[in-house]
């Protein structure tokens, strides 16, 4: 079964997904972006969707599932390169994916999950791991 590669960039992982998106392979990401997190300890999760030009009900509804157990796990989501066709998909699908933060592309998105780190350590301190 195909994987979608998950990198790790000091306290962020980075997904690009670069093949469409089917249900079994959006559940293994989920599956294997969770246990990533968890095994890294990383802080921020920047996805890439710069290349799917299709996302349904079910595939939105996992890029928000993955934000809310990245949150639970300590850490922020941010998908960038979303493609006009595919925002207006969403909307008229009635998916607000809540949690799921976004950006234009990927120097954005790495920025928007800096600025939430520094932001999360300065109102925390010390009590964070």
């Amino acid at each position: 079964m195909e994987k979608i590669p998950i990198l790790k960039m000091g306290d962020f992982l980075l997904v690009t997904i670069q093949v469409d998106m089917h249900d079994r392979l959006a559940l293994a990401l989920q599956d294997d972006l969770t246990r990533t997190i968890s095994q890294t300890e990383a802080h921020g999760v920047l996805i890439d969707i710069s290349t799917l030009e299709i996302v349904d009900s079910f595939i939105g509804r996992m890029l928000s599932n993955i934000a809310a157990m990245s949150r639970v796990l300590d850490a922020e989501t941010v998908v960038v390169g979303m493609q006009p066709a595919v925002a207006i998909t969403l909307v008229e699908l009635g998916l607000s994916l809540p949690g799921v933060r976004t950006a234009l592309n990927v120097d954005a998105g790495m920025e928007l999950l800096r600025a939430s780190v520094k932001a999360t350590k300065e109102m925390y301190g010390s009590r964070l791991h």
